[in-house]
Order: structure tokens, then sequence, then C-alpha cells
């Protein structure tokens, strides 16, 4: 697909913009960066240009996003979904940003949706997006929602509503979402992005310390935990998975967002081009699944064969209704 808009797509929003007051700007269940980088991103630019918006996630944010501009604002369904529910009622538009199905807003959130009559505008880089928006701006070759967005604003005419602390958000997205710039989907044009956001006063440091450099002590201790006692590695056929259960979790004080990255680190093991994470869902037999690979292992088709799931070519997720013990197996057996 196209890396830009058609012509009567941005001509679609802004007349759905003319006719629009009150925003709402949703994004995918378990927020990671790129979710709520692009949210706030996005919220702090149509805020510039004068509008009501709100952003609205299914449940609360790692406690290490927190410095993005604007989240202290952020709404969250799981603790206040009447009030969600208010705010999406009254919402003249709404943006679903990050997520290519309304399945990924939760079970709750999700079956809301389905009676809004508010139109929709998507902005995502998932593959098989669904067809519930309006306007549907769908781009796999993005790194990033966040690069995305970033494109979308230039596009729509609004580089100057682009402040530098929504720069930080929009930064933030793309760091996490490429591993630092590391993964293949990475391309020259990534890096001008950050080179123009850099050139107009973004400051690049602050916000990796922010996001890398303020670990809690219990998420050390788990992080080292699952990595020393719930690591398995078969080293013959190039796999690797971790595992935790909620006992485990809940040992370690488990906040939202403890357990980001370890899929990537079992993927970082030498000979090792397959990796999983498994933990325990609070849902009592549900077990919640991250796949990551190099080179030519899709675990986006391997997560919506088997596991109930989606997402990238070389990073997908899913969940698995059984035991821990019983995905782990299933596991292996798949990929034996």
């Amino acid at each position: 697909m196209s890396r830009k808009l058609l012509e009567s797509d941005v001509n679609e929003i802004n007349e759905l913009l003319k006719k629009s007051k009150r925003i709402v700007i949703c994004s995918h269940y378990n927020p990671d960066g790129d979710a709520v980088g692009s949210v706030l991103g996005l919220s702090a630019v149509l805020k510039q240009k004068g509008y009501q918006v709100e952003a609205i996630l299914p449940n609360p944010i790692p406690r290490f996003y927190r410095f993005m501009f604007g989240a202290e604002g952020i709404k969250y369904y799981s603790q206040e979904q009447n009030e969600c529910e208010s705010s999406l009622c009254s919402a003249d538009l709404i943006f679903l940003l990050d997520l290519n199905h309304l399945g990924r807003l939760g079970d709750k959130m999700s079956a809301f949706f389905e009676s809004l009559e508010a139109p929709m505008i998507m902005i995502d880089h998932h593959q098989q997006p669904s067809d519930i928006a309006k306007v549907l701006y769908s781009d796999t070759t993005f790194t990033s929602t966040c690069e995305m967005v970033y494109h979308f604003v230039d596009q729509m005419g609004w580089m100057e509503f682009l402040s530098v602390r929504a720069m930080e958000c929009v930064y933030a997205g793309m760091v996490t979402d490429t591993a630092s710039f590391r993964f293949p989907v990475v391309t020259a044009d990534t890096h001008r992005i950050v080179a123009n956001m850099m050139d107009k006063g973004l400051k690049h440091a602050p916000i990796h310390q922010a996001i890398y450099d303020t670990q809690s002590e219990s998420r050390l201790r788990l992080v080292a935990y699952a990595l020393s006692s719930k690591l398995e590695v078969w080293q013959e056929s190039g796999v690797a998975v971790v595992y935790l259960s909620q006992e485990e979790l809940e040992r370690f004080n488990h906040q939202s967002g403890d357990t980001e990255g370890l899929v990537n680190q079992a993927l970082s093991i030498d000979g090792v081009h397959l990796a999983a994470f498994f933990k325990e869902s609070e849902d009592e037999g549900k077990i919640k699944c991250s796949f990551r690979s190099q080179g030519n292992f899709d675990v986006n088709t391997f997560a919506r064969t088997h596991w109930n799931g989606g997402g990238h070519y070389n990073a997908a997720g899913g969940h698995w209704v059984g035991t821990l013990r019983e995905a782990v197996e299933r596991f292996k057996v798949l990929t034996a």
C-alpha cells in the first residue's frame, strides 16, 4: 500500500473534522510505547488546532511511559467505565490508533464500541485491518503507528501544530516499536523523521532514560528470575521460550509493562530464530502469548493460525485457553 494518504482520504478527513468538536482517541489493550505515543502525540496536535480531545485506553499504561505529555489526562476504561462510555457516546469523531480490529480493545470495550455511531479513522501498521473505520490509513511498511502519525500530520498540513512535547511522544513510540531502530523495517526515512524532529528541538537522550533507565527493583528482579529460572532453549530447532505464572508475577509485585522485552531477550540468544513469552492472565485459564522471530519465520501467520492472535511478520501476539504448561508444550510441538 502507499505510504501516503490518498487525496480523497485527506478531503474526507477534513470534512469529518469540519463537523467535529469533540474527538476521542483510543488504542489497544495493554498499551505499549507505540500505542501511548501515537495517542498522546496526535492528541497534542489536535488540541493545538482547537479541538476538544480525550484519550481513552482500555487499561493503565506502564509507569515508564507516564513522562509523556498529556499522560496524566488519559482515561482508562477498566477504571472509569461509565465516564469513558459517556465520552465515547458524545464524541463527534473517534481515532483508532495502533490496532487493526476492535477485538484489540479487550472484550468489554470492544463490545461497547459495536453500539457507537460516531465515524472512525483508523491509523495502523498491522496486517489485515478490519473495515470498521470510515477512513483507513493502513500500511505495514511503517516501523510504528507513531511514524505514521508523523506522516499523517505532515500530509494534513499540520506540522506547525506538532510541538516538541508532541514530538517526544512520537519519538517514544518509534524507539520502542523498533527496539531502538534495530529492526529491518527501519528505513532511511525513519531516521530522517528523527533528524527533522531533532532539528526542531527534540532531545532524544532524556526519552531513552525515562523508558529504559528508570526500572523498579522488583521489575529487575522479575526479569532476572525469568531469565535464570524460566527460560528454555531448544538449540536443535533454534527456539527459545520464557514463561511465568500468576503466582510468580505476584511474587515480584508485577506491574503493567514489567515483562516487556523478555521475549526479545530470548530471541537475542545466538542460534535462536524464534522466541515466545507466555504468561498466565488474570482471567483464569487464559495464557497471553508474545512471539518474535528473525529471518523468514512469519509469526503473524503462526499467531493467527495457532494462537488466536496476529501482528507483524517478525512480531506478533495472541492468547491460549488452557494451562501455562500446556501452552509451552504446544509451542514446542508446533516448532519442533
